[in-house]
C-alpha cells in the first residue's frame, strides 16, 4: 500500500518498540497512560521554554483534574548536563513523585529518562556509561516508570533506551544506557508540535534524517531497521520541507512525528561518522545536536561514498528521485539542507579552525564512530572536519 503524504496517517495505538498512542488529540490520554503505570504523583520534566507554555500548562491542569497532582522540573540546559540530572532526582524525591513524564524534545526527554534511571542508584551516573556491560550495574528494581511526550519529531528518544548527556568535566557527550530506560507508555500527539519554529522544524527533522540514513548505512546485517530507515527517508522526503514552509501543516507534522520515532527504532543497528562528530562539536562549542549532524552530513556521505554508493542508490529508487543513484541522493541532501537553512559549513556554526584536531580526537573516541561504514579514526575524522569547515565536499 502506497501512503498518501497529504493525508493524516491513521490515529490509533501500536506496541513496537513499546507501547505507542498516536495522532492528534491525544494528549487527553495522557493521565490513562500514568494510570496504566501505577503513576499518582507525576514529576513531568521540561525544557524552560516550554514550561512558561500554554501546551505544558493545559498538560499539567489535565493531569490535576484526572487526580494526578503534578511537579514540574525544568532546569535543563539545551545540550543536557550531567548536574541536570542531578538537580533532576533531587526534585523527584522532594515531591514524593512516584514516575516521570518525559515532556519536550531530546533534551527534556533524555533527561526524564536518566532521572528515572536515577532515583533508584547508588552509584554515579557516568558509571552507566554505554561501556561493554556497564548496563549491567543498574539495579533495575529502583527505576522509576517514564510515559514520554515528544514536542518535537527529531530525536525520537520517546522510543529510545539511553541518554545523551554532557559530562562537563571532560567536555564529552556520553551515552548512559540500560533497556529499561524505554518508556513504558508513549503519547505521540503531532498538535503538540504545531508552535515549533520553523528553523527548530528544519533542525530536528534532520536530526531524525540522520538517524535513518546513518542507520541504514551501518554496516551489518539488519534487514528490519533497514526496512524502518528507508521508510523513514521516505516519509522525511516528503514531509519535512512542507512542516518547515508551514509550521501548521498537520499531515506533514504527524509523519514527521511517525519518520522521528521511526529514526530512533533504526539507529539500534548504529550510527556513524555524523553522530561521531556532532557529540563532541556539541559539547565543546554548545551547537544545537541535529544542526550539527545536518551541517555535516555531506561530508560524511561523500568520506563513505566507496562503501555506501548502491546503498544510496537504492535508497533514491525507493524515495522517488530523478535518477536511482547514489549522486542524486547526495544532490537530495544538499537541497534539501539549503531549502530548510541548515548551514553548509561548520565556521556558520561558529566552530573554530583551531579546534579542528581536538575534535578529531573526540570524534574517534565517540562510541558512533564504530558505526561508520569505513573505519574513522582521528585522521578521517580530521579530514572530514576539514572538509565540512571549508566546504569542500
Amino acid at each position: 500500500m502506497t501512503i498518501d503524504l497529504d493525508r493524516m496517517p491513521p490515529v490509533g495505538k501500536w506496541n513496537y518498540p513499546t507501547a505507542v498512542r498516536f495522532g492528534p488529540g491525544k494528549r487527553a490520554e495522557l493521565p490513562l497512560a500514568c494510570q496504566e503505570l501505577g503513576i499518582t504523583k507525576p514529576l513531568l520534566c521540561t525544557d524552560p521554554g516550554l514550561a512558561d507554555l500554554d501546551i505544558t500548562r493545559d498538560v499539567v491542569a489535565l493531569l490535576g483534574r484526572a487526580g494526578l497532582p503534578t511537579t514540574v522540573f525544568s532546569d535543563i540546559r539545551p545540550n543536557p548536563v550531567g548536574r541536570d540530572v542531578t538537580a533532576g532526582v533531587a526534585a523527584f524525591q522532594a515531591a514524593g513523585a512516584d514516575g516521570v513524564i518525559a515532556f519536550g524534545g531530546g533534551s527534556g526527554l533524555d533527561v526524564a529518562k536518566a532521572i528515572a534511571m536515577m532515583v533508584g542508584q547508588s552509584r554515579p551516573l557516568w558509571d552507566y556509561e554505554d561501556r561493554a556491560d556497564w548496563w549491567t550495574r543498574v539495579d533495575p528494581a529502583g527505576m522509576a516508570p517514564v510515559v514520554a511526550v515528544p514536542t518535537t519529531s527529531g530525536t525520537g528518544s520517546e522510543v529510545g533506551r539511553a541518554s545523551v548527556i554532557t559530562d562537563t568535566a571532560t567536555h564529552t557527550k556520553k551515552i548512559i544506557f540500560h533497556p529499561g530506560m524505554l518508556p513504558a507508555r508513549v503519547v505521540a500527539d503531532p498538535e503538540l508540535t504545531l508552535g515549533l519554529p520553523a528553523h527548530l522544524t528544519a533542525w530536528t527533522g534532520i536530526d531524525a534524517l540522520s538517524h535513518c540514513l546513518e542507520a541504514y548505512c551501518a554496516p551489518g546485517f539488519h534487514p528490519m531497521a533497514d526496512g524502518i530507515a528507508l521508510e523513514g527517508m521516505r516519509l522525511i522526503h516528503g514531509a519535512l520541507e512542507r512542516a518547515c514552509a508551514d509550521g501548521s501543516n498537520i499531515e506533514a507534522r504527524s509523519w514527521m512525528m511517525v519518520a522521528s520515532m521511526m529514526g530512533a527504532t533504526a539507529f539500534q543497528k548504529g550510527l556513524g561518522g555524523m553522530h561521531a562528530l556532532a557529540h563532541p562539536i556539541g559539547a565543546h562549542h554548545d551547537c544545537h545536536h541535529g544542526r550539527t549532524n545536518g551541517a555535516v552530513m555531506p561530508y560524511v556521505l561523500t568520506f563513505n561514498m566507496d562503501a555506501i554508493a548502491p546503498r544510496l542508490a537504492r535508497a533514491s529508487a525507493v524515495l522517488g528521485l530523478p535518477a536511482s543513484t547514489a549522486d542524486a541522493f547526495l544532490q537530495w541532501i544538499l537541497d534539501l539542507r539549503a531549502a530548510i537553512g541548515i548551514p553548509h559549513t561548520l565556521r556558520e556554526l561558529g566552530v573554530p579552525a583551531a579546534n579542528l584536531s581536538v575534535l578529531s580526537v573526540a570524534a574517534a573516541a565517540d562510541p558512533s564512530a564504530g558505526g561508520n561504514p569505513l573505519p574513522f579514526d582521528a585522521e578521517a575524522a580530521h579530514t572530514v572536519l576539514e572538509r565540512a569547515f571549508h566546504g569542500r565536499l
